[in-house]
């Protein structure tokens, strides 16, 4: 168990409330426990408890699973034995991006394409997406398709997607729709979350998931700081996170 707590994650105001910090890395000698540890040999999991992301880069690269639990509160040790002894499947995502280091901040998913910057001896690429989260089986997102293919900017599509459990266990997936516009007005993100679903499978189990896109779920703020629907082609993605996505294409039509 590693990780922070409410005096060293906080804002700080003055000399004597001090909590903000200028490393997302480990406090102390934890990231030297967890490689002792692994070092032993003896199969381990690390329990993360933090209110913000943090850099574990050994923890990511050495430890096969990392619950992460923020801080979870009286009857947390409850839920991580059951956790721990299979008594349930945890099947949650993160809502926020872990980055590699302070260096990569701000680090979000939705970042404008002209941030497409690497580093000398590092990645771009976050060590944890957003949205990214496993659990004790496994699925597979196939099949994508928006019906139909060309809307006027006025109309609604329907995104379904299918989604079978793979393992061994009944779990969680929750598939995640994302947007983006090829071309317009203002400069869009690369990526912008427009729905989510949490379905619940058996081993061998398929679901097909539906998403509407609406109006609403299209439309840009313009120059003239109007909410419009821009005509022109739009990637519909939809993945288990915001970095593992299938994507098919939607055409908004000018009329």
């Amino acid at each position: 168990m590693v990780g922070e707590n409410e005096s060293t994650n906080r804002e700080a105001w003055s000399e004597n409330h001090l909590g903000d910090r200028d490393s997302l890395d480990l406090i102390g000698a934890q990231d030297e426990l967890v490689k002792s540890v692994v070092e032993t040999g003896t199969p381990t999991i690390v329990f993360l408890i933090n209110g913000r992301p943090l850099s574990i880069n050994y923890a990511a690269a050495h430890v096969p699973a990392i619950i992460e639990s923020w801080y979870p509160g009286q009857e947390g040790g409850t839920a991580l034995a059951r956790i721990l002894f299979g008594d349930v499947n945890p099947g949650g995502k993160l809502p926020i991006t872990f980055p590699r280091s302070v260096g990569q901040l701000p680090d979000f998913y939705n970042h404008k394409p002209s941030r497409n910057r690497s580093y000398i001896f590092s990645s771009r690429e976050p060590l944890f997406p957003f949205g990214h989260g496993l659990s004790y089986t496994s699925f597979k997102l196939e099949n994508l398709r928006v019906e139909p293919s060309e809307i006027a900017p006025n109309a609604s599509a329907r995104v379904t997607v299918d989604v079978t459990n793979t393992g061994t266990r009944e779990g969680d997936e929750v598939p995640q729709l994302y947007i983006h516009q090829r071309v317009s007005s203002v400069t869009r993100p690369v990526l912008e979350l427009r729905g989510f679903q949490r379905v619940h499978l058996a081993p061998g189990e398929k679901t097909t998931v539906t998403f509407n896109l609406t109006p609403e779920s299209l439309a840009l703020w313009n120059e003239e700081m109007r909410r419009v629907v821009e005509p022109g082609a739009f990637d519909i993605l939809v993945g288990t996170s915001s970095a593992k996505t299938e994507a098919t294409q939607l055409t908004v039509s000018a009329k």
